[in-house]
């Protein structure tokens, strides 16, 4: 039985389990005389047949998928003759991956040998006996425990309690897959930076001015000592998101207020969904337009007053990533705007505010810790985009606060390092988990700082 039709059989065996618990509720309340006289409503007894049914089996079923093709891929290899055993690590997975593509049936490069061809076979067996034993492992698990829940049905079983409690452990595993995806990935990355602050110091990462990660194969080759001060590319960052943020921010709150105070409501209706369209377009069809209209009308504004301005510039990436950001700061300032209780509006006006006052010193303070979420939101984006900084801004790390000149940010110089075949024990690869890791710091004390300023000003206006 295959995996997916063993999950089929086994949600319908939990469906039938919330049958029959559910039926074993109505014939007890029968003969109690009706279900009054039960602890809780039958749905609840057949919710508990049948949470003890697919649970357990479900379990069991995820783990053992976990970890059957390491054991299977183990004993294919202790089965393969030492010649091929004793093979150096990364060959030896060569062979491995080429008896799975056999077992998959995709085409293998090299020739299909017999020993290869009876690994392939020896892996379908242990595969095909493995399905079976999970089959009858799931399936037996999951009829004893709707057959052992069912037989303790009795009109005091506390089963609401019973079910509310198991779901309540179901929200905090799910709540738990989040921070340990979060700490799987810190330590990832942490990992590899070790290894790259190993093979180049810290301090000439943070501290040094040039960056130039390109590391010949050769030592004789051009360019074999690579350089790999970071300051430059943060530098870049800094400034994209810094021209970015001073488009979005003041265009976002100012259309915020004026959508959430000023327009009526047809307006409201039309003008909103339409600024909203802004966050769904692609950003690579952001990248076009920068590239192509935007830094062509910058380069020749500049030549008109007599300024030098690079084909690709960090002015024409920010002008045009600030756009794309308008939504993010705009809709969800809108948001927070209106859920000000709106007797702070009319306590102000009763006190002789005009509108715009009202806005300035009653709804705008109210709103603060919702509408510095909404900049932090929009932030985190900015550093975060690769593809208008590809496209507009080019790749090369220039160390300037001109925002006519060319400059990358750390995104793009970490998609450029990693894309194609690399060998993760360079530091020319290493380097963007070291690039990683600077700007998950960064960020996360940009959080603490931001969720600083919302407690003070909360415990203000609350």
């Amino acid at each position: 039985m295959s995996p997916t039709t063993l999950l089929a059989a086994l949600l319908m065996l939990s469906a039938a389990a919330f049958y029959f618990g559910r039926q074993r509720a109505f014939a007890i309340a029968g003969k109690a005389g009706g279900t009054r006289h039960l602890h809780s409503r039958p749905t609840y007894y057949g919710l508990l047949t049948a949470l003890w049914c697919g649970i357990p089996a479900l379990l069991i079923f995820v783990l053992w998928l976990g970890f059957e093709d390491k054991i299977i891929t183990n004993l294919v290899i202790a089965d393969l003759p030492n010649a091929i055993r004793h093979l150096p690590e990364n060959r030896l997975n060569l062979v491995v991956n080429d008896i799975k593509n056999l077992v998959t049936g995709n085409i293998v490069a090299a020739e299909v040998d017999a020993t290869m061809q009876a690994g392939a076979a020896h892996y379908r067996s242990l595969q095909a006996t493995s399905n079976a034993a999970l089959a009858v492992v799931a399936l037996s698990l999951g009829i004893v425990g709707a057959v052992v829940v069912r037989s303790r049905i009795s009109r005091t079983l506390r089963a609401r309690n019973l079910v509310e409690q198991v779901i309540k452990y179901i929200l905090i595993a799910c709540s738990c897959i989040a921070i340990l995806t979060t700490i799987g990935i810190v330590l990832s990355v942490l990992y590899e930076a070790l290894r790259f602050f190993k093979a180049i110091p810290i301090t000439d990462f943070l501290f040094g001015l040039k960056w130039s990660p390109q590391m010949a194969i050769r030592a004789d080759q051009v360019g074999s000592s690579g350089a790999f001060g970071a300051i430059p590319v943060f530098l870049g960052t800094l400034l994209i998101s810094a021209i970015a943020m001073a488009v979005a921010v003041p265009v976002g709150l100012m259309s915020a207020i004026y959508l959430a105070e000023y327009a009526n409501r047809r307006f409201r209706d039309v003008a909103k969904p339409l600024l909203e369209i802004l966050a769904g377009i692609p950003t690579v069809v952001y990248g076009f337009f920068a590239a192509i209209t935007v830094a062509p009308f910058i380069r020749n504004s500049g030549s008109v007053l007599g300024l030098e301005v690079s084909s690709e510039s960090a002015l024409a990436a920010g002008l045009v990533m600030g756009i794309m950001i308008i939504p993010f700061v705009s809709s969800l300032s809108d948001d927070v705007i209106n859920a000000v209780p709106q007797a702070l509006r009319d306590g102000a006006y009763s006190l002789g505010a005009t509108r715009s006052e009202a806005i300035k010193q009653v709804v705008l303070p109210a709103a603060l810790p919702g509408i510095v979420g909404s900049v932090l939101l929009a932030v985190s984006r900015a550093i975060g985009e690769t593809m208008i900084v590809v496209m507009a801004a080019g790749l090369a790390a220039n160390l300037t606060l001109n925002p006519f000149k060319t400059v990358t940010t750390v995104t793009v110089q970490i998609v450029t390092l990693l894309v194609g075949d690399q060998e993760f024990d360079s530091p020319k690869t290493l380097a963007a988990f070291a690039l990683g890791l600077v700007l998950f710091i960064v960020t996360l004390f940009l959080n603490v700082i931001a969720l600083k300023v919302v407690r003070k000003y909360r415990e203000q206006y609350e």
